[in-house]
């Protein structure tokens, strides 16, 4: 996702329009530019507005995390979060898209009416991307004239991709007895999206991955991923991970085809079992450490039963479970990373905050991360979570949405040492 720009030294005056894509570092421009591009010259906070916003919010408090705000709006339950410069986008199963504003986290905008429930959305550049219960992929683009009016522009898949492949059979695959459809079409709701290196992936019910060409919109290739429903999808320095009902977590790398090396296709590269007959809900994948070699990258994914599981792979491509927790009463439903803390989301109505702890490990014990924080407040299951990657006094920003329809931002702080019982 596009970063919230939180940083003193660095630029917040850039419109939406205007801001870096979501798989891409978040860059700036000066006022000057960006007051060419606002034609409508709407006020942008600088840097010192919001650091004095959430410092007094804060306002000294010693406690592990606080709330900052509660943003009501929807008409049915958040399903899905992105950060996107200084603005939170909150998508709703009410059908309804909110764009928040920072650093008064006023309701900047609303798009989307009437499309079918939103269950995933990416914003790339000037564009938002949403998927929906209807099986289909929408392309909203910001208005250049009006930053506040987001336009359809397109619907994956396109009208020119459809009319391309109609007509050969061949492109045509059995969804069920009697019923076919174009190996472009999803065949059940998209529940999960992912954007990285031009490419955009798109997960399903149906069971299949689909990989797009963001340049194009035109559908790559088709994956028949796992043998149940997909719920969550990462892509991450080439890799893309999907996690799927059928409890496991796939790992799938990608290939250049030696007939032609621009197109890319996507091959099985590991396969994550969780725990049998439990669905995995989400997955999320940490940095690489601090950079000392001493750290290896991360794959952690919540499961249904309320475990938290992590796994690592070795230098001959290997996979191991070095994290099996039980995390939550309930199914988890969603994970966010900032730095070393992980932020996981349950049914249980709660948010635990967790952090690296590789010390047993050497004992060869499953029990790499250590429960710092729990976070309580929310009267309905956490669906979503995204973080703040910038450091705001002392700590980070974590906002929630809910299935009782709000949208919770909190200030978490990085230096909790002792489990918060409250």
């Amino acid at each position: 996702m596009c970063s919230i720009l939180l940083n003193p030294k660095r630029s917040l005056s850039t419109p939406l329009l205007y801001l870096s894509s979501s798989a891409t570092n978040s860059s700036s421009s000066s006022s000057s530019e960006a007051a060419e591009d606002n034609p409508n010259n709407i006020g942008y906070p600088r840097p010192f507005e919001i650091m004095k916003n959430v410092e007094k919010l804060i306002g000294g408090s010693t406690k592990s995390y606080k709330l900052l705000d509660v943003l009501s709006g929807h008409v049915g339950a958040i399903s899905c979060l992105a950060l996107c410069g200084e603005f939170v986008l909150s998508a709703s199963q009410g059908k309804d898209i909110i764009v928040w504003q920072q650093p008064d986290l006023r309701l900047f905008t609303k798009f989307g009416a009437g499309e079918g429930s939103v269950k995933a959305l990416v914003t790339v550049a000037n564009k938002v991307f949403t998927a929906h219960q209807d099986s289909r992929i929408r392309v909203w683009k910001v208005s250049k004239r009006s930053e506040n009016v987001f336009r359809l522009v397109d619907t994956l898949p396109t009208t020119k991709d459809y009319l391309g492949k109609c007509m050969k059979q061949s492109n045509y695959v059995q969804i069920r007895r009697h019923h076919k459809k174009l190996w472009i079409e999803h065949a059940d709701s998209i529940s999960c999206l992912a954007v990285e290196n031009g490419l955009i992936y798109s997960g399903s019910w149906d069971k299949t991955l689909k990989v797009w060409r963001l340049s194009d919109l035109r559908c790559l290739e088709s994956i028949k991923a796992h043998d149940d429903a997909i719920n969550g999808l990462i892509a991450k320095n080439g890799v893309v991970y999907s996690a799927s009902a059928d409890g496991k977590i796939k790992v799938w790398g990608k290939e250049c085809s030696k007939k032609n090396s621009s197109s890319s296709l996507h091959r099985l590269e590991g396969v994550l079992e969780g725990h049998k007959d439990v669905s995995m809900n989400a997955v999320i994948v940490s940095d690489r450490g601090n950079g000392d070699g001493d750290e290896n990258e991360r794959v952690y994914g919540g499961a249904s039963d309320g475990y938290l599981m992590g796994w690592e792979r070795g230098k001959e491509g290997e996979w191991k479970l070095v994290v099996e927790v039980k995390a939550h009463q309930l199914s988890i439903l969603c994970l966010s990373f900032m730095g070393d803390n992980l932020c996981s989301g349950s049914a249980d109505k709660s948010i635990c905050l967790w952090k690296r702890d590789d010390y047993n490990l050497k004992d060869g014990l499953k029990s790499g991360i250590s429960k710092i924080g729990v976070i309580r407040g929310h009267d309905g299951p956490i669906k979503c979570l995204q973080v703040s990657p910038n450091c705001v006094g002392g700590g980070f920003l974590l906002y929630s949405g809910s299935l009782d329809k709000s949208l919770r931002v909190w200030w978490v702080s990085k230096d909790i040492s002792d489990e918060e019982k409250h």
